[in-house]
């Protein structure tokens, strides 16, 4: 008997619906699943990468840590996507492909810190405060060009494009309107081809919100529990 076949049936589902809601969109983008891994085992992790999921995000650097030496990590692409304290940046910056959740100009300053000393470049995306929620953190829309323009100062940065999560909602098409809009935001910057960037990425929509944002033009979604559960 296969423990893990609950995470098979839940990605059968899942990719079926990313599926259906990228026909809907008017871009037709492609588009990667990323695995939000917060509450997987790194055997869980293991199991879904030999499906075929080749990206993961971790939210907290204690968990990223934890599981990291038991990950498979051949052909494995791994985000940091949660809040990330400048004091942490130093046990992460060897151990990700990219932070999705760069929110400010001191953060930057720390991701450029510690990738000249490991002679890397990071792979960031801005992280948008698309519903001017106070208690999230993020760029606020109106910000984001400047703060985008703003990282040319720091070699060791690369932007990639942009993140957003959108405030709670009930239905999905209440999502569609914050989507929409990041969505241009995302275009205005893109259309300037700051940091020479070849694919821009926009990463937004969770396992409540992920067919709203491929509708609206995400190219990556974040999945986690819908991906996990057991039920």
């Amino acid at each position: 008997m296969n423990e893990f076949a609950y995470i098979e049936n839940n990605l059968k589902s899942i990719t079926e619906a990313a599926k259906a809601a990228a026909a809907k969109s008017p871009y037709s983008q492609e588009y990667d699943i990323l695995l939000a891994t917060k509450y997987a085992s790194a055997e869980e992790i293991n199991y879904a990468h030999s499906l075929g999921i080749n990206k993961i995000g971790e939210n907290r650097v204690q968990s990223l840590l934890e599981k990291y030496d038991k990950l498979d990590k051949d052909g494995l692409d791994i985000h940091f996507i949660g809040s990330l304290q400048r004091n942490k940046v130093k046990y992460i910056i060897d151990k990700v492909s990219m932070i999705e959740s760069l929110d400010s100009v001191e953060l930057a300053r720390e991701i450029e810190k510690q990738a000249a000393k490991k002679d890397i470049v990071m792979d960031c995306l801005i992280e948008v405060n698309i519903g001017d929620e106070e208690a999230k953190g993020g760029i606020a829309k109106e910000d984001v060009l400047a703060f985008a323009e703003s990282l040319d100062a720091f070699p060791h940065i690369r932007l990639r494009g942009l993140m957003t999560m959108a405030p709670k909602c009930t239905q999905i098409d209440e999502y569609r309107k914050y989507f929409e809009e990041s969505y241009h935001i995302f275009i205005d910057i893109c259309e300037k081809k700051l940091h020479n960037v070849s694919r821009c990425i926009l990463s937004m929509g969770m396992s409540e919100s992920f067919e709203a944002a491929l509708m609206e033009g995400a190219n990556l979604i974040r999945v986690g529990r819908a991906a996990f559960k057991k039920d």
